[in-house]
């Protein structure tokens, strides 16, 4: 197996197991979790710390949409 064709194996394997995106989905989940801590332990939160929690839960709805309508479609 040359270069190329060991590059292209591994890029296909990395593609297949779709670790990029759960890399990425699991840094959201952490950030989700510290930021919403941060939140609960806020005595009077603003509303502009309200719209940053928003902003991060909906940014989350939408990667994980588009995380499942991803990959390859079995078509029978």
């Amino acid at each position: 197996m040359n270069k190329i064709e060991l590059i292209k194996a591994i890029a296909s394997a990395v593609d297949s197991w779709r670790v990029i995106p759960r890399v990425f989905l699991t840094v959201y989940i952490i950030l989700l979790h510290d930021t919403v801590q941060w939140f609960m332990k806020l005595e009077n939160p603003t509303t502009a710390q309200a719209g940053l929690i928003s902003v991060i839960v909906g940014a989350g709805a939408a990667w994980f949409g588009l995380y499942v309508n991803s990959g390859t479609k079995n078509k029978e």
